[in-house]
């Protein structure tokens, strides 16, 4: 599985405690370092490595399942479409992405609330992905003493 985005590695070190196989990445070294240091503390067999996320491809590797959380969102409409291209790039024909992000629907919405509408036109079949799914969630936040609303995707890569 990859973790784009991993941050200090909370979500990658819980599916490497369950015994699959995690590479984590994320632009920010510092984040990556506190990431290392949990798995060494935890005794959790992960990886870990910086990496671009409009590059994946440099990684040399492919995914059957790929997971975004909290990344997404992060990103302007106009830098969307490289870094699905880049997720494109590494995840298997098949292979299943999930994305939590800010959702627009409801009030304290979190910063660069996301609507399905704009998820569905990142994620289209005419870049090679089809929606499976959206669902409502929330999303734990500093701010947000309930967490924020958020949508969590299944998307397929076709």
């Amino acid at each position: 599985m990859l973790d784009a985005g991993c941050g200090t590695g909370e979500n990658a070190l819980h599916v490497a405690s369950l015994g699959l196989s995690v590479l984590g990445v994320d632009v920010a070294e510092t984040a990556l370092a506190i990431a290392r240091a949990k798995a060494d503390d935890r005794g959790i067999e992960v990886e870990f490595a910086t990496a671009d996320a409009f590059q994946l491809e440099r990684l040399g590797r492919r995914f059957e399942t790929v997971l975004d959380c909290g990344l997404f969102h992060t990103f302007d409409g106009d830098e969307r479409p490289g870094y699905v291209a880049s997720l494109a790039s590494v995840t298997e024909h098949e292979g299943t992405m999930h994305v939590l992000c800010f959702s627009d629907d409801g009030p304290d919405t979190g910063p660069h609330p996301i609507s399905q509408e704009e998820l569905r036109a990142a994620f289209n079949p005419s870049n090679g992905w089809n929606v499976a799914a959206i669902e409502p969630d929330r999303v734990q936040t500093r701010h947000h003493d309930d967490g924020a609303p958020a949508w969590f995707a299944t998307i397929k890569r076709i």
